[in-house]
């Protein structure tokens, strides 16, 4: 199981990763890692509210939360810095195979991935895209795709073990 300060959960954050990271594809897997500096929308804080004469602020509940419906990209954007810990997240899609299939695969992943995590720079984004054979694919085989993956994108990996 990964932490949860380890998981990537929200689709922002998978959509940059995607677009503005590097990707290395194997036979069953591609794997997308945007690192710390690299570019991301992030570096920006979340900017204050300023309204000009006669525009309306956004009203806030006692919670702090904007009862409008629109936020500002600049405030959804994820902040990227080196202290962060690295994240990871996984797309494994219906293509790969029914529900239990794909859990499966996850699974494998995930307990992969944790074992890859302290290798990687603080901050690193990391998503990890099953294709339709990792169904057929063993942990053995899954981790060295991973491993050729980070290869390719000349990550350090640190797995305990090979699986």
């Amino acid at each position: 199981m990964l932490p949860a300060a380890a998981r990537l959960t929200r689709s922002q954050d998978f959509s940059l990763v995607v677009r503005r990271g590097r990707r290395s594809g194997r036979s069953r897997l591609v794997v997308h890692v945007l690192l710390p500096g690299s570019g991301g929308a992030g570096a920006a804080a979340p900017r204050a509210d300023v309204s000009g004469p006669g525009e309306a602020t956004p009203r806030r509940t006692s919670g702090g939360h904007r009862t409008d419906d629109e936020a500002s990209p600049i405030e959804t954007a994820p902040t990227r810095e080196r202290g962060e810990p690295t994240r990871v997240g996984f797309v494994v899609s219906k293509a790969v195979g029914n529900a239990v299939v794909r859990h499966r695969v996850a699974r494998r992943l995930r307990h992969l991935m944790r074992d890859r995590l302290a290798g990687l720079p603080p901050g690193t984004l990391v998503v990890v895209r099953a294709l339709p054979p990792a169904a057929r694919a063993n942990s053995r085989e899954l981790g060295k795709d991973l491993d050729a993956a980070f290869r390719k994108l000349q990550l350090p990996t640190s797995a305990a073990g090979s699986h």
